[in-house]
């Protein structure tokens, strides 16, 4: 038999000669994607060494992440156009390659829905495990692939508009079955993006006062001030006052002392002198006033407002106990007398 006959030998409806050159046309395309692969991707690096931008080391990645696979499949898809095959195979590769191409620009889309996520999480300084963002992560790789399923569908010839409206009461339909827990979420979105506390932030939220340890998707874990932890719904915290002293800048100080009626005057002048001089000699302290403020029922009463340059609670009550302990020391000096309640009892002898 001579090499021609060999080549015009039919098998399963095709020549020798067609199959080699199916497969010649399919070895050039395989390697002509490998070609521009690496053309595309040697120049897509040469950019990103060029540039401080984090998205062209996206691209590379997402372009060197388009495997072998989608090559062969393409490669096949090409090749089989010079032989004659079955209608189930062409009936498949018809169906399948959009479905393939779908599925990559999906999962290279992810990619970029997954860079914006940590990028998110970065700027907010939240870790991803358990956070808001690995939540919005999921809906937003969500949305891609249902939109994806939605094309894919509509190229079978499926309407639509029907299977949309379907979702659409699905979603009605546990939007009311999951409303408690949907609320919850979606309060862990604005506590999220408008940050009324972090975690590490002291807050009071009614009567619960603590620190911030976490910030979950249905609650926030507040450990309070007596040791134990206080769990409170994130619906809960948008609805009512948050007073976060991790916000301010420096704290104002108030406070009231009161001494004797029989106090000399030139004593309670000096009491306003030794006042001041107490609160000048703290570095972190600035006084605003000291006023001899009323006569009380039973002493004359002192007001005294200062500044602390730290929001730090411990600094407040280091600084006001120094305060008192030289209040306390200044005073035994200049035998003032600090007013403690007293009755006085008038007995009329004439009588």
């Amino acid at each position: 038999m001579s090499f021609q006959e060999i080549l015009d030998y039919s098998l399963w409806g095709n020549s020798v000669q067609e199959y080699v050159i199916t497969i010649a046309v399919f070895a050039v395309a395989l390697i002509v994607f490998r070609i521009i692969k690496y053309g595309a991707l040697k120049k897509l690096r040469s950019i990103a060494e060029r540039t401080r931008a984090e998205v062209d080391d996206l691209l590379v990645k997402v372009v060197d992440k388009i495997g072998w696979p989608f090559y062969v499949f393409f490669s096949v898809s090409i090749a089989l156009n010079f032989i004659q095959v079955h209608n189930l195979v062409n009936m498949f590769f018809t169906y399948a390659t959009p479905i393939v191409v779908v599925f990559i620009v999906v999962r290279s889309l992810q990619q970029f829905v997954d860079y914006g996520m940590q990028k998110l999480a970065k700027d907010k300084k939240q870790e991803t495990e358990g956070s808001v963002v690995k939540i919005l992560g999921r809906l937003f790789r969500g949305a891609l692939w249902a939109l994806a399923f939605v094309y894919i569908i509509s190229l079978f010839g499926v309407d639509v508009t029907t299977v949309v409206a379907s979702f659409g009461v699905m979603g009605i339909v546990l939007g009311f079955g999951l409303q408690h827990i949907l609320s919850d979420i979606f309060a862990s979105f604005s506590i999220f993006f408008d940050k009324p506390f972090e975690v590490g932030d002291f807050i009071i939220v009614g009567d619960n006062l603590g620190v911030v340890k976490n910030v979950g998707i249905r609650s926030t874990r507040i450990q309070s001030l007596w040791g134990h932890e206080v769990v409170i719904s994130n619906k809960e915290l948008t609805s009512t006052r948050i007073n976060n002293y991790k916000k301010m800048e420096r704290r104002r100080v108030q406070f009231n002392f009161g001494v004797v009626y029989d106090t000399p005057s030139e004593k309670l002048e000096k009491i306003l002198q030794i006042t001041r001089e107490i609160v000048d000699k703290i570095e972190l302290a600035e006084l605003d006033r000291v006023h001899f403020k009323e006569y009380d029922d039973y002493s004359l009463e002192f007001e005294v407002v200062y500044y602390i340059n730290s929001p730090d609670y411990n600094i407040y009550m280091d600084i006001q106990q120094e305060i008192n302990f030289s209040l306390k020391k200044r005073f035994e000096e200049e035998g003032i007398r600090f007013a403690y309640p007293t009755q006085t009892v008038i007995v009329n002898e004439n009588k």
